[in-house]
C-alpha cells in the first residue's frame, strides 16, 4: 500500500504538532519562555494625527465626542471586547486585521491589545478655561510620557479638574502617553501655559493654595493644607521644582516617609499627594 498523503495538508500540521509536543515532553517540558520576534515601529502617522492603542485608551477615545478619529485597525477579538458588532457602521474607516499588522505600525514592544486608531490630538486649553474644580495638578517640566500618562490617570481617579503643564519641556500627546493614561487623556482638561510662574500667580488670584512637592520641604503635606482650593505642583525627575517655581508657590511640603527611601517616582508622588488633598477637601 502506498501513502497518498500530500505534504502541507492539515494532517501534516497535526502530526508536526504532536512531534513537537513529544520532543518537549522528552526534554522535560515545553520551554518556559519563547521570546516574541522583535518588530521595530513603522513610519509615524500623517501630520496632524496621533496613534492611540490599547483597549481602555481606544474605548475612551470612541466615547469622547471631542475626539475626531480618522481610521481604526482592530482584530476580531478586540472588536468583540470593545463591543463593536459592525465595523461598517462606524463613522470612520475601520479594518479587521491580525495582531502582526498592528505590530508593524506600533512595533512589537507596544501593548496594543489588538486595536489602534489614528485621530486628531486634543487641543490643550488656556488657563482662563479652568473650571470650578477645587483641585488641580501642575507639572513643572515633567517630560517622560510614561510618567505624565500615569499622573493623568491618578488625577482623573481622584477628581482633579485639570492638569496644567508648560508649552515647552512637556510631552506632546502620543500613543505611549495615552496608553500610560489608560483612557484618562479623554477625561481631564489639559491646560498649557507659556510661563509657569505667571500661571501660579493667576491660580493665587483665583483662590488656590499652590503647594510645591519637595522631599526637603519644611512641613508634612498633610499639615500644609490651608485652603478650600488646592493646586499641587510637582517637578521633573531628578531636578525637582525649578528655583523660580519654588519661590512662587504658596508653600513647599514633603511627603513624610519613614522608610529608608526618601523620595518617590513623580507619578507615585502625584497619586499619594492627590489622595491627601482629596481627604483634606472632603
Amino acid at each position: 500500500m502506498t501513502d497518498t498523503k500530500k505534504p502541507g495538508t492539515p494532517k501534516d500540521s497535526h502530526y508536526a504538532k504532536l512531534r513537537r509536543t513529544f520532543r518537549d515532553q522528552k526534554a522535560g517540558g515545553a520551554p518556559a519562555f519563547r521570546p516574541k520576534r522583535h518588530v521595530a515601529p513603522g513610519e509615524h502617522a500623517e501630520d496632524g494625527l496621533v496613534r492611540l492603542y490599547g483597549l481602555h485608551t481606544v474605548r475612551a477615545a470612541l466615547d469622547n465626542p471631542r475626539r475626531k478619529i480618522s481610521r481604526m485597525l482592530v482584530t476580531r477579538n478586540a472588536a468583540e471586547r470593545l463591543e463593536i458588532a459592525d465595523l461598517a457602521a462606524l463613522p470612520f474607516a475601520a479594518e479587521l486585521v491580525e495582531p502582526k499588522d498592528i505590530d508593524k505600525i506600533t512595533g512589537s514592544e507596544a501593548v496594543h491589545q489588538g486595536v489602534l486608531v489614528e485621530a486628531e490630538p486634543l487641543k490643550p486649553k488656556a488657563l482662563s478655561a479652568l473650571g470650578e474644580s477645587p483641585l488641580v495638578l501642575v507639572l513643572d517640566q515633567v517630560t517622560d510620557p510614561h510618567n505624565v500618562g500615569a499622573i493623568m490617570r491618578s488625577a482623573v481617579a481622584f477628581g482633579a479638574g485639570a492638569l496644567i503643564t508648560t508649552s515647552r519641556h512637556s510631552p506632546h500627546e502620543t500613543g505611549v502617553l495615552a496608553k500610560s493614561a489608560s483612557g484618562a487623556l479623554e477625561h481631564i482638561d489639559l491646560i498649557e501655559v507659556r510661563n509657569l510662574a505667571e500661571a501660579l500667580g493667576e491660580l493665587h488670584e483665583a483662590g488656590f493654595q499652590t503647594i510645591g512637592l519637595d522631599s526637603e520641604g519644611p512641613a508634612e503635606l498633610e499639615k500644609t493644607f490651608a485652603s478650600k482650593k488646592v493646586a499641587l505642583v510637582l517637578g521633573a525627575e531628578g531636578k525637582g521644582l525649578r528655583q523660580k517655581t519654588r519661590e512662587t508657590v504658596t508653600s513647599l511640603a514633603r511627603l513624610d516617609m519613614p522608610g529608608a527611601i526618601r523620595s518617590l517616582n513623580v507619578s507615585n508622588a502625584a497619586a499619594v499627594s492627590l489622595y491627601a488633598a482629596r481627604l483634606w477637601l472632603r
